[in-house]
C-alpha cells in the first residue's frame, strides 16, 4: 500500500469535504436504545443453561455454505492469513501446536509448520509472501520458506506470544508479549535487533505504521505507546493517568492508512482516537455496553468501525466522531475487517456466522454458516470475493461471494 508523504497536513482527516463520500444516516440514540433493548429482549431465550446458543430450528447445525475447507487441525484454530500474492494459499495456526500452509480451491495440505510446544495462535506472511511465521504460546516465533516450507529460523526472547507483525515494506518481524516487552528481529538471519520495555502488562496489540516509520502499542496496563523503531525510545505515551483516556485493559489497536491516526478498543467499552504524530487523544467513541474486541478504519472512506462483546458492530464517522450506524449480530463480535477497495466490513461471531455489511449503510450484504462452534478468525482475498476462518469447533472454512 502506497501511504501518503509524511509531512502531509496531519489535520487531514478533518477536511470536510471528506465527509460528503459517505452517506449520512441520522440515528436517534433515545430510539436506537429502546430498539435494542427490545431485541435484547427477544434474544433473552436464544442460550440454554450452559450458556450455548440455540438457533431457530438449530440452522446454523444444518447449514453449511463453505466451498471448500481444511480439517487436520482438530483443535481450535486460532489465526488464518492469506499469501499477499498467491491468494488461494492460506496458513493457519492452532491447538494442535502446529501451523499448516494449504489451499483454498482444494483444501490441501501444502506444508506442515511444527517445532512448537505450545498453541499458535499468530500466523503471518511477510510482506511480499517469501516468508510465514507462526507466533506461539511457548514464547516462540518460527520463521519459514513459504513456498518450499523450508524452516529459517526460531526467534526467542518473549514468555509467551501474542501477536506478531511484519514491517510493510521489508523482512523485520515484530512480536509482543505478555511479560510486557516488544521484540524485533531481521529476517530471515533471525538476528536480534531491538527490545521495546515500557508497558507493565501484557502487550495486547501491536504494529508498524503503514509507512514503516513507527512501532504503535497497546497494553493491559492501560496505555499506548508510540515507539522509534530504530532507537526503541518511546515517541509518545498515553496512560491511564489521563482521565480522557481508558479505564480498562486495552483489547485491540487500529491504524489508519496515512499513519496519521490510531484507535483503540478496551474493555471499558470504548474507543479513543489518537493523533500519532502529536500523540494527542482527538476523542472517544461510546455507544457500546460491554467491551470492545476489534477496532478498524476503512482505507477509502471516513469511516471506522467498533465491534464488541455486546454483539455490535458499530460504525463511525471519523471526522465528526458520530455513530453512523449499528450492525447486530447475535453473540459476541470477536474480529472485524474493512476491505481494501469496497465500502464493505466483514466480521466474525460467537454466533458462529461470518457476515459481509456495507459500512455506509449498515445493510447486511452476506451471512455466511458452516461452523460449529465460536468463528476465531478469518482473512479476505484482495478482490472481497472468498473468506477463509478459523473456528474453536477445530476447522478452518473457506466461504464464497459467489457461489461456484
Amino acid at each position: 500500500e502506497q501511504s501518503r508523504h509524511d509531512d502531509s497536513d496531519h489535520e487531514e482527516f478533518l477536511d470536510p469535504d471528506e465527509v460528503d463520500e459517505v452517506q449520512v444516516l441520522e440515528h436517534n440514540d433515545d430510539d436506537m436504545m429502546e430498539e435494542d433493548d427490545d431485541e435484547n429482549g427477544e434474544e433473552a431465550d436464544q442460550f440454554d443453561e450452559d450458556g450455548n446458543q440455540i438457533e431457530d430450528d438449530d440452522m446454523v447445525e444444518l447449514q453449511d455454505d463453505s466451498v471448500q475447507g481444511f480439517f487436520t487441525h482438530k483443535e481450535p484454530v486460532y489465526d488464518v492469513a492469506l499469501h499477499p500474492i498467491h491468494q488461494n494459499i492460506a496458513v493457519s495456526g492452532g491447538g494442535d501446536d502446529k501451523s499448516y500452509l494449504w489451499r483454498l480451491y482444494d483444501g490441501e495440505q501444502l506444508y506442515e509448520l511444527g517445532g512448537h510446544s505450545d498453541s499458535v495462535t499468530q500466523v503471518a506472511f511477510s510482506v511480499d509472501g517469501t516468508y510465514v511465521a507462526s507466533g506461539s504460546m511457548d514464547g516462540k516465533v518460527r520463521v519459514w520458506k513459504s513456498e518450499t516450507g523450508e524452516f529459517l529460523c526460531e526467534l526467542e526472547g518473549p514468555d509467551e506470544v501474542v501477536w506478531i507483525n511484519w514491517h510493510p515494506k521489508g523482512n523485520i518481524l515484530l512480536a509482543g508479549a505478555t511479560d510486557s516487552s516488544v521484540w524485533m528481529w531481521a529476517i530471515p538471519s533471525g538476528s536480534f535487533m531491538n527490545i521495546f520495555n515500557g508497558h507493565s502488562g501484557p502487550v495486547t496489540a501491536g504494529m508498524f505504521t503503514p509507512d514503516g516509520k513507527r512501532i504503535v502499542t497497546v497494553s493491559e496496563d492501560a496505555s499506548l505507546i508510540v515507539w522509534d523503531p530504530k532507537t526503541a525510545v518511546a515517541v509518545h505515551r498515553i496512560t491511564a493517568d489521563d482521565a480522557r483516556f481508558h479505564s480498562d485493559v486495552i483489547t485491540c489497536l487500529a491504524i489508519n492508512k496515512d499513519s496519521t491516526l490510531a484507535m483503540t478498543g478496551s474493555a471499558d467499552g470504548t474507543a479513543k482516537l489518537v493523533n500519532l504524530h502529536s500523540g494527542h487523544i482527538l476523542g472517544s467513541f461510546e455507544n457500546h455496553t460491554d467491551a470492545i474486541e476489534t477496532v478498524g478504519f476503512s482505507d477509502h472512506l471516513n469511516l471506522a468501525a467498533t465491534g464488541s462483546l455486546d454483539g455490535r458492530l458499530n460504525i463511525w464517522d471519523v471526522q465528526t466522531m458520530q455513530l453512523r450506524t449499528s450492525c447486530e449480530h447475535k453473540g459476541p463480535i470477536i474480529k472485524a475487517r474493512w476491505h481494501k477497495t469496497q465500502p464493505l466490513i466483514t466480521t466474525c461471531s460467537a454466533d458462529r456466522s461470518v457476515q459481509v455489511w456495507d459500512g455506509r449503510t449498515g445493510e447486511n450484504v452476506k451471512i455466511w454458516l458452516g461452523h460449529q462452534d465460536a468463528v476465531l478468525c478469518f482473512a479476505v482475498t484482495d478482490d472481497g470475493l472468498t473468506c477463509v476462518t478459523g473456528s474453536d469447533d477445530g476447522t478452518a472454512l473457506v466461504f464464497r461471494m459467489v457461489d461456484n
